[in-house]
């Protein structure tokens, strides 16, 4: 694949103005994808009038959202401010989902900044029609250093419920093998350990995943130009737990369009929602490409390659992916 990245368009105003005039999309604009009924609208989060209208008098079995960690509409705000922010789109979260529902919320803990967002939104939730269920950490592969304080390597992942949504745990189980002997316990007379009472050979990811390999550019999922791109993986293992075939899952922030292609290939039905009239276009050009050639992203190219020159960045060609074939489930 040839090397060239776009680099990250929030702080790229030059390359934004010449990728604008190629997408499809104007605020207020709602795609519908003809073949799956999977719909991506350039919308605002906090207009519930807006959001009413993508689904059009449907009810989601299952929300994913990633907002910006530190930013509200991409501007810097105070806490209050985005806490106040963010309750918006919770409460519009609320309106769309089924009376059983689940719905997932990654967010950021700044160690620089007393943990922030994290502790707010937590106690903003508490007044929220939703019930905590789980606390998830995800482990980067690479995190930011300092000489003088543990290395940051983890992502937040809250999990919330409305009603009593079914959990699938099957979805839970990972690639890792059970090596560990020990909790003995009496079963019918006789001392067993957890391996002989384990019903899989695997162990189950738990609260704490450890198992899903950062985004990078080597990677063929890779969406260059998207800094705050989420593993196919983890959304995977979130959309196969807590939904069915079929169902119907949300997505406020699109972004790079994982939520959507994860839905694409689990059969389940996605709308989602992204402000930005390029990530809007990138969402859905990622569901285009890879009906077209079974890729998951572009390694290290990007979406507008054949409307946009070659960028001129100084980095060696790196060796492309082999192509993933559609399947029932990425992992």
């Amino acid at each position: 694949m040839k090397n060239n990245p776009l680099p990250r368009l929030d702080a790229s105003p030059d390359i934004r103005d010449q990728l604008l005039p190629h997408c499809r999309l104007q605020p207020g604009d709602i795609w519908e994808d003809n073949a799956c009924g999977h719909r991506v609208g350039c919308l605002d989060a906090t207009d519930g009038r807006v959001i009413l209208d993508l689904m059009a008098g449907q009810r989601a079995q299952l929300a994913i959202h990633d907002p910006p960690y530190n930013l509200a509409a991409f501007e810097l705000r105070s806490i209050s401010e985005f806490i106040e922010w963010c309750q918006k789109w919770v409460r519009n979260t609320d309106a769309i989902l089924d009376s059983n529902a689940s719905f997932y919320v990654w967010l950021g803990a700044d160690q620089n900044d007393g943990f922030q967002p994290l502790p707010d939104f937590m106690l903003m939730m508490r007044n929220q029609a939703f019930a905590p269920r789980s606390f998830v950490t995800m482990r980067n592969q690479r995190g930011y250093g300092t000489q003088k304080n543990w290395m940051a390597v983890r992502q937040e992942l809250l999990y919330y419920i409305k009603g009593t949504p079914a959990f699938n745990v099957s979805a839970e189980y990972t690639d890792i093998p059970k090596i560990l002997r020990g909790y003995y316990k009496e079963v019918n007379g006789k001392r067993t350990e957890n391996l002989e009472r384990s019903r899989s050979d695997t162990i189950r990811a738990g609260n704490v995943w450890v198992d899903i390999q950062q985004v990078f550019y080597r990677m063929e999922e890779n969406v260059s130009g998207c800094y705050a791109q989420k593993p196919l993986k983890c959304i995977d293992r979130i959309i196969r737990a807590s939904s069915q075939p079929d169902d119907l899952v949300v997505d406020f922030f699109a972004h790079s369009g994982t939520t959507l292609l994860a839905a694409e290939i689990l059969k389940r039905k996605c709308f989602t929602v992204e402000l930005d009239p390029i990530y809007a276009e990138i969402t859905i050009r990622r569901l285009e490409r890879f009906r077209a050639t079974g890729r998951l992203g572009w390694q290290n190219g990007h979406p507008f390659q054949d409307e946009v020159p070659a960028l001129e960045l100084d980095r060696a060609p790196l060796v492309e992916c082999d192509p993933s074939p559609a399947q029932q489930s990425l992992f």
